[in-house]
């Protein structure tokens, strides 16, 4: 009977050390979501503010556009434009022009548009690497507590399955880190 008990001690050994290694790999998996859905957070706040800043300047090259075309209209049906009044005309002109592109300062409408979609883009490669490390530490539980049954059991396929289970939980947390957008699910 003895040797039974040697054989049942030294089989929960090596499920304690499964656990051990399973918590190890669901604390990294929970660290990495963690980080990204901060990340998810930070670059979908990034992305607002620059599609809110390109608003702005629509907003602003309408008015200009439209002050421009309204002062136009008034002094054509006049037939007779003041200097002053076509020099306006044209600021106003150069800037709605300037509101749209502005490469030097990175804030015209174009700019600010590749901006905030470059931050949409960061944004879901870290939606996608917070959903792989999800997965990862659903499986990493799951095969804890089917370790934990194995050892209360002694039922070796409860030990297998939660192995396999860990396997799994590594590489979804290989993916969140390296390829977080490879795979949908």
């Amino acid at each position: 009977m003895s040797g039974g008990h040697g054989h049942v001690d030294g089989s929960n050994k090596r499920i304690a050390l499964l656990v051990a290694v399973l918590a190890a790999f669901l604390a990294v998996s929970e660290m990495g979501g963690k980080s990204s859905q901060t990340e998810v957070l930070t670059q979908h706040v990034e992305a607002t503010n620059m599609w809110t800043f390109f608003q702005a300047k629509t907003v602003r090259q309408t008015v200009v556009r439209t002050a421009a075309e309204e002062l136009d209209a008034q002094f054509k049906d006049a037939g007779n434009m003041p200097p002053a009044v076509k020099a306006q005309i044209e600021q106003w002109r150069k800037t709605a022009q300037r509101y749209d592109s502005e490469p030097e300062t990175g804030e015209g409408r174009k700019e600010l548009a590749a901006r905030a979609k470059a931050h949409e883009a960061k944004r879901e490669h870290a939606r996608g690497a917070y959903h792989m490390f999800e997965y990862a530490s659903a499986a990493f539980q799951l095969a804890i507590v089917l370790a934990g049954a194995a050892a209360l059991t002694t039922v070796m396929w409860l030990a297998i399955a939660s192995g396999g289970l860990g396997l799994v939980g590594i590489a979804f947390t290989v993916l969140g880190f390296v390829a977080p957008t490879l795979i949908h699910i």
